[in-house]
């Protein structure tokens, strides 16, 4: 009997509310911070494991997949092959790029019984090279386009916002190989269109962003950014001439201070005046007039960068001038062996420069016409300082963030400033790992080349976050129904009633035969309790059949995201939710 069912085409397999591993909660929980994962919480999709950790319950596993089914879609429409590669990584590759003692703590290592070292992959540059160099020898092989959907694993410091920023996460990794930068350009620009592509039909408002490439490195690099209150990014965009820039990236204008005659610098008293706010508030000195100090190490080295008192250190710009790998805040002992008072700082009275210490100035500072800095002695400051004339062995740019007070680096128009959340980026990285890895190819005449590489990736899990931020309210989640859980649920509000029971059955069935992903909500729950989970969970489409289906053999269609109802007779009910679900699956909504 088993053997002979097993010939016959599979049943389309029922998906009741009853069986569902769906532990929703009532009460905010305490250790969300924002509303991603607040909800995915509240609404049964993940759970905690450790810090920075989260198992996906079956709602939350089903959107991840629908994810994922997505960004297939769209690389394999751009030519691009699905490969799997090991999490663990032997550290051998990563000492060939030199990448193994510079890429930071947020790597996790780890040795195997005989001593080898490892890392649990944070991204794949130097795996997918060594991949390759020993296979694509000759030129007419390339252009190749592989890709993976694989977990990653980033030590993050202060792991938070749930899925935005977690020790384990889902990504999708691209490399592209070509036989030159022509090559490589036009493959960063199909996968450039891919990203738009999968994005758009992820129903996200996003926006394509210039951006530093970090760690990654390469020439040139576009962040995808996700619009949202919560986004951890600031990005930069003028409506006048197009132009998109993470904050870090954008190279704001000099501004340039109106001309005074000279005075001479002065020291005076300041007492509980460690900060700018401090010092404008008790000094009257205007903002735009004083001079703050911030202070780094970077790989040992005491950097001090010099800005205006109402901007801030832009500690990429500071990093790129300076080199290094590790950036961090200096410590008040680094501080004192140099010279400089904590919350006093300047270069005016600092110890002497050299290789373990070094002075940036911003170009706008080197502007500024008699203003006020520290003077490395507690509770005093220098006025009437003009740095063009009173720091010396500075070495100058643009090292501050822009703000919506500057122009346009561009068109010199008004720009605007917007959180983002980074749910995709990517790089041009020209040859940097196939020269470091020593793998490339033959060209036509027989000349040993390396590749021209780039580099792509879509956090599929912040991408799930990166929905609920942008859309939502206050009962719940709103999702677009290309990546909702459930497309739609049938919800009889009085399972115990044999014939409301059976029209909500019969819909559910007929929905499931036109190919619809819905949920039958079969729970002997009061209509409340179901109205509340179906709102919590964000099923795009709800189907009500109450007391109207014996009154006038109506049943009520109601959308989430608009809240529009509609009465239609149940006959009608199943081709009415198809054409609404292909309406919104056309808007992207």
């Amino acid at each position: 009997m088993v053997l002979e069912k097993a010939h016959h085409k599979q049943e389309v397999m029922r998906m009741l509310a009853s069986q569902l591993y769906c532990p929703t909660l009532r009460d905010d929980p305490a250790e969300a911070d924002v509303v991603s994962h607040k909800l995915m919480l509240k609404a049964g999709m993940i759970r905690k494991s450790a810090a920075g950790l989260y198992s996906f319950l079956p709602l939350g596993r089903r959107v991840v997949l629908k994810i994922e089914a997505i960004v297939r879609r769209e690389m394999d429409g751009a030519g691009a092959q699905e490969v799997m590669m090991p999490i663990v990584q032997p550290a051998e590759i990563w000492k060939e790029t030199g990448r193994w003692d510079v890429y930071g703590p947020e790597m996790f290592k780890l040795s195997d019984r005989h001593d080898n070292e490892y890392c649990l992959g944070p991204t794949h540059e130097e795996l997918i090279t060594t991949l390759v160099r020993s296979e694509l020898r000759s030129y007419k092989q390339l252009p190749v386009n592989l890709y993976q959907m694989q977990n990653k694993y980033r030590d993050e410091i202060r792991p938070r916002f749930g899925l935005m920023r977690s020790r384990e996460f889902v990504m999708k990794d691209a490399y592209t190989f070509d036989i030159d930068k022509a090559g490589m350009i036009k493959s960063y620009e199909n996968m450039y269109n891919a990203y738009c592509r999968v994005f758009d039909a992820c129903g996200l408002d996003y926006r394509p962003v210039l951006a530093d490439s970090g760690q990654i490195g390469g020439n040139y690099s576009h962040e995808f950014m996700a619009l949202a209150e919560a986004g951890e990014a600031d990005i930069v965009t003028c409506n006048e001439c197009g132009f998109a820039a993470n904050v870090e990236k954008a190279v704001p204008k000099a501004l340039i201070g109106k001309k005074e005659e000279l005075r001479e610098a002065e020291c005076f008293a300041t007492p509980a005046c460690a900060t700018i706010q401090d010092l404008v508030e008790v000094t009257g000195t205007p903002v735009e007039k004083t001079i703050k100090a911030v202070a780094f190490d970077i790989d040992g080295k005491l950097v001090l960068v010099m800005v205006r008192g109402d901007h801030e250190v832009n500690d990429v710009a500071v990093q790129n001038l300076v080199g290094g790998n590790e950036v961090t805040p200096a410590t008040p002992e680094q501080l004192r062996a140099h010279g400089l008072e904590p919350g006093y700082m300047s270069p005016l009275n600092a110890g002497k420069q050299g290789d373990d210490f070094v002075i940036l100035a911003d170009e706008t500072v080197m502007h500024i016409y008699n203003g006020v800095t520290g003077a490395n002695k507690h509770g005093y400051h220098y006025r009437n300082v003009t740095p063009s004339r009173d720091f010396t062995n500075v070495t100058v740019g643009t090292v501050r963030l822009i703000t919506e007070h500057d122009e346009c680096p561009e068109c010199g128009g008004h720009v605007q400033l917007t959180q983002g959340i980074e749910v995709g980026q990517v790089f041009g990285l020209g040859t940097k790992y196939s020269e470091a890895l020593h793998a490339g190819f033959l060209d036509k005449d027989g000349q040993s080349r390396p590749f021209y590489m780039g580099c792509y990736g879509i956090g599929v899990t912040r991408t799930m976050a990166a929905a609920i931020e942008q859309l939502h309210d206050d009962n719940g989640i709103i999702w677009p129904v290309a990546i909702a859980p459930y497309e739609a649920v049938v919800l009889p509000v009085n399972v115990k009633d044999a014939e409301m029971a059976a029209v909500a059955e019969g819909i559910y069935k007929e929905l499931q035969a036109a190919g619809v992903d819905a949920i039958f909500d079969d729970r002997e729950e009061r209509a409340g309790v179901k109205f509340n989970d179906a709102d919590l969970i964000g099923y795009p489409v709800r189907v009500t059949v109450g007391n109207t289906v014996k009154d006038t053999g109506e049943v009520e269609i109601k959308l989430r995201r608009s809240g529009a109802e509609e009465q239609v007779t149940v006959a009608e009910a199943a081709k009415r939710v198809c054409e609404i679900l292909t309406e919104l699956r056309n808007k992207n909504m």
